[in-house]
């Protein structure tokens, strides 16, 4: 017979142990509460004599339950711990952040995580009868811990860039508003995330090399989205008539709302809309 003393003061971790065992699919065990001096224990007896399938069946247990009860408390802490200079809210948006990672890529984070914890739980308890949970989690989940940092870490440059990308946004919308508009309609042609921009007369605006002095650049290589921003920067139509060719709203489309807010309005079909879908050259009228 095997037997494994779990120790912990946490009450909903309790409640959820021992709920978890009355309902587990583990055979020949058997297990009781008691409250002792420092710490209240679950005593988990095992009655038969394969020890691995003992050892294995508690570990998932015990995985599942650092996952589901107390992840999001120890996300917690690095946050408060390593980033500290964060305010409060800043805090809670790099823990939703943590979240959102996890919910993105799900099936590949819980295996990673639950190996590196059903490890070290299997490990531990084949050799003792004895597990304090609470110093358990502290000092034997390196490798969770590890795993944990990495999320949080990812989380917090996600923040970073998201912060400075609304800064970036509200300078942009701040010079706008400063500025007489130059155009009155200034239509956009957004097809396979590639802009072309058309007067009010609907003729193709021609770029210049003034537009490499322009207000903003946001990368080297010069596309057609950094351009059609550039121009519309000097432009600063009153109206923009953005014609979503692939019907898809991304990232660009997003940042142009941003900025311009109202200035902006989406087409998805209309006359110039078919004209640039079904024809592949089309010309300016």
């Amino acid at each position: 017979m095997k037997s494994l003393c779990i120790k912990t003061n946490n009450s909903n971790i309790l409640d959820y142990l021992l709920n978890e065992l009355k309902y587990a699919d583990i055979k020949d065990i058997c297990f009781s509460q008691n409250q002792f001096k420092n710490y209240k224990n679950v005593i988990i007896h095992y009655l038969s004599n394969d020890n691995p399938y003992f050892f294995s069946k508690i570990s998932t247990l015990l995985s599942f339950l650092i996952i589901d009860e107390i992840e999001d408390t120890l996300m917690k802490r690095i946050i408060h711990k390593n980033y500290f200079y964060f305010d409060s809210l800043e805090r809670e948006k790099i823990l939703k952040n943590c979240y959102n990672i996890l919910s993105d890529e799900y099936y590949t984070w819980f295996d990673k995580k639950f190996d590196a914890i059903y490890q070290s739980f299997y490990e531990f308890i084949s050799t003792n009868k004895v597990l304090i949970l609470d110093g358990f989690i502290n000092f034997r989940l390196q490798k969770y811990n590890c795993i944990l940092d990495e999320i949080v870490a990812e989380s917090v440059n996600n923040y970073i860039i998201e912060k400075e990308y609304m800064e970036f946004i509200s300078l942009l919308k701040l010079y706008i508003n400063s500025q007489n508009n130059n155009s009155n309609i200034v239509h956009l042609i957004y097809k396979d995330a590639d802009s072309i921009l058309l007067d009010e007369n609907k003729n193709i605006i021609l770029n210049s090399e003034e537009l490499f002095n322009a207000k903003y650049l946001s990368d080297i290589s010069f596309s057609s989205n950094d351009i059609a921003l550039n121009s519309l920067l000097n432009l600063l139509p009153k109206k923009i008539y953005i014609h979503l060719i692939d019907n898809k709203i991304d990232e660009f489309i997003n940042t142009l709302q941003l900025i311009f807010e109202n200035r902006v309005s989406i087409c998805l079909n209309c006359e110039l809309c078919n004209l640039y879908r079904y024809n592949k050259n089309p010309v300016s009228h």
